[in-house]
C-alpha cells in the first residue's frame, strides 16, 4: 500500500519525511489534485486563497488556521513542489515535493518534505507533525481520487 521513511539525512541532523502511495487515478488526474486550487479544497484544505502557480503565494485554509504555500516548480503530470511552514511560530519552513509516476492503469506518487534541522527549535515537532499529517492527507487523497469520498470530517 504505502511505505513511509521517516529517518536522519546521513551524516546529518536533518529529518525527512518520505511516503509513497499507489493510486488508481492517472497521473493527470493525481497532479491536478495538487496543483488545482479547487481540486486540492476537495479533499486538503477547506479552501485556497490564491493561485498554485510557479512563483504563486497562496493560503490553504481550514476552520482553525492557514498555512502559507510558495509554489517553486510545476511540471505538468510529473511533479509538483512548494515551499512551506510546518511549525506553529513559522520559524521551520520545508520543501514539499510530489513526484507522479505513470504505474500501469493508475499512478505511483512520492511525497519528500524536509528537511527539519531538529537542533533547531521547534523542529522536531513540526517534523513528527508533518508525518502525522502527511500521512492523513494520502488517505484522504486517496479517498477522493479512488473512490470520489470526502473523508474530511465537518459539522
Amino acid at each position: 500500500m504505502g511505505e513511509v521513511e521517516a529517518g536522519p539525512k546521513i551524516g546529518g541532523t536533518e529529518r525527512w519525511v518520505r511516503m509513497r502511495r499507489r493510486f488508481d487515478a492517472p497521473p493527470e488526474r493525481v497532479f491536478r489534485a495538487w496543483a488545482d486550487p479547487e481540486e486540492l479544497a476537495r479533499w486538503f484544505p477547506e479552501r485556497v486563497d490564491g493561485g498554485l502557480a510557479v512563483g504563486a503565494r497562496s493560503s490553504l485554509v481550514w476552520s482553525d488556521h492557514s498555512v502559507a504555500w510558495d509554489v517553486i516548480e510545476a511540471n505538468p503530470n510529473h511533479s509538483f513542489v512548494v515551499r512551506w511552514d510546518g511549525s506553529p511560530d513559522d520559524s521551520v519552513v520545508s520543501t514539499l515535493r510530489i513526484t507522479i509516476d505513470a504505474a500501469g492503469y493508475g499512478s505511483r506518487l512520492s511525497l519528500d518534505d524536509g528537511p527539519f534541522p531538529i537542533e533547531q527549535p521547534d523542529a522536531l515537532q513540526a517534523w513528527a507533525s508533518a508525518i502525522e499529517r502527511w500521512s492523513e492527507a494520502l488517505a484522504m487523497l486517496r479517498a477522493h481520487l479512488d473512490f470520489s469520498v470526502d473523508l474530511r470530517g465537518r459539522g
